[in-house]
């Protein structure tokens, strides 16, 4: 293999609360090579993380450069000290873990480090159900709820990044939030997780005629009612898990229409329907958007 070539190869993280998909990924998009390790301890996690990449190294496929989708809250000032930190996360034992400090420093690359959400609405902008939207919002409804906005082609920090999970929402009749920073937020209500332990039971084993479904509807058509009225995005992307439910999105969208009550006058021929969608890179916008991370 020669070197030109081999430098056409990117590594790509999506590092999730769950699970850390890493690839070795060429110029072309394709996926050369991939591995799922489990998010347990930031130290056992990692180790077998750069494991992975060391060895892909080994069998050729080196890498100047490592995009990095990241579960948070991340520390993206690059100015701060703490640049680069994992900082209070809900994810027992990760709170202050300077993961790409760990990274650069095992694989002797540069990191690209955006929120998993960020890096996955770039990569839906760029490849996916929201390309050229001016204004693009993905969120993930899965082990949490998080929220990645697109503006201009550009992901959106602010202060420090947006957090669109922990929207405060009004609780349907009898349900609680579970969240251990606040109490009716949109992933304390939503996530697997929280349905988890709302209802008793994972959520993929409850049935599709139990109430929790209907609920979740409501929850997450209050939720687009807000992303809607603060952001006017051209497209909101609902991607995650909890997503795969078969006529979970439907519900969703009535539940919009009939919280908005009218108020949005959308353009000529534009519905909600061709507003709120699933992604149109399925379970591959993580890793396509830490691919994405390192191209900008």
């Amino acid at each position: 293999m020669k070197m030109s070539e081999q430098q056409h190869y990117i590594a790509a993280i999506e590092a999730g609360g769950t699970k850390f998909n890493c690839a070795i990924i060429d110029s072309h998009r394709n996926i050369i090579s991939e591995k799922r390790i489990d998010t347990t301890r930031p130290n056992e996690t990692l180790k077998l993380v750069t494991q992975f990449f060391s060895e892909q190294k080994a069998n050729g496929y080196t890498f100047k450069k490592l995009g990095l989708a990241c579960f948070g809250p991340l520390d993206l000032n690059k100015s701060s000290s703490k640049y680069g930190f994992i900082t209070a996360t809900p994810k027992p034992h990760w709170s202050n873990t300077p993961i790409v400090s760990i990274l650069e420093e095992e694989l002797n690359c540069e990191v690209f480090l955006d929120t998993d959400v960020n890096a996955a609405a770039l990569a839906e902008y760029k490849w996916g159900n929201a390309i050229n939207a001016s204004v693009a919002i993905y969120i993930t409804i899965g082990t949490g709820v998080g929220g990645g906005v697109i503006i201009n082609g550009q992901t959106l920090k602010g202060l420090i990044h947006p957090e669109i999970g922990h929207m405060l929402i009004d609780a349907p009749e009898g349900i609680t939030g579970v969240c251990p920073f606040h109490e009716n937020c949109v992933e304390g209500l939503a996530a697997g997780r929280s349905m988890g332990k709302i209802w008793g039971k994972p959520a993929e084993t409850l049935p599709d005629d139990h109430p929790a479904w209907d609920i979740q509807a409501q929850v997450l058509g209050k939720f687009c009612h807000n992303l809607l009225v603060s952001f006017s995005p051209e497209k909101i992307i609902l991607g995650g898990g909890v997503m795969n439910k078969p006529g979970l999105l439907n519900n969703v969208l009535n539940y919009t229409q009939e919280s908005l009550a009218g108020y949005l006058t959308l353009p000529e021929s534009i519905t909600l329907k061709d507003i709120i969608l699933l992604p149109g890179l399925d379970q591959h916008a993580g890793l396509f958007g830490a691919f994405a991370l390192t191209q900008d």
